[in-house]
């Protein structure tokens, strides 16, 4: 991909860069979107809504990649539990990614009705 087009796929969606743990990295933001959790209630609670069951290593590597971009943040460890929080640069990404998703939505069902 040229530079232009890469800098620019990257503002546009700031998911890009993380590569295999961006479809996790999306169940984890939104898990935390209503309100802070740790490790395996994450597991938990995206298995419920999204149906995808992440191993330790994924959910892991997903949540240090989060928090190195400042999307979440951990919170006082509670016994030997970590919980994080989403933070509003967190929270702006979600909508983002969210907002995409939906367009995407709506062309695919637009074509789906002219098929």
């Amino acid at each position: 991909m040229a530079p232009a087009k890469k800098e620019k796929k990257e503002r546009d969606d700031p998911f890009a860069d993380l590569g295999r743990f961006s479809g996790p990295a999306l169940y984890i933001l939104l898990s935390l979107a209503d309100g802070p959790k740790h490790g395996y209630a994450m597991t938990q609670d995206i298995e419920a809504v999204a149906g995808q069951k992440l191993g330790p290593g994924t959910l892991y590597g997903a949540i240090a990649r989060l928090e190195s971009r400042r999307w979440i943040e951990p919170l006082p460890a509670e016994d030997r539990r970590q919980p994080y929080r989403l933070t509003s640069a967190g929270q702006r990404v979600l909508r983002h990614r969210l907002q995409m998703l939906q367009a995407l939505a709506r062309v695919g069902r637009a074509r789906l009705a002219e098929g």
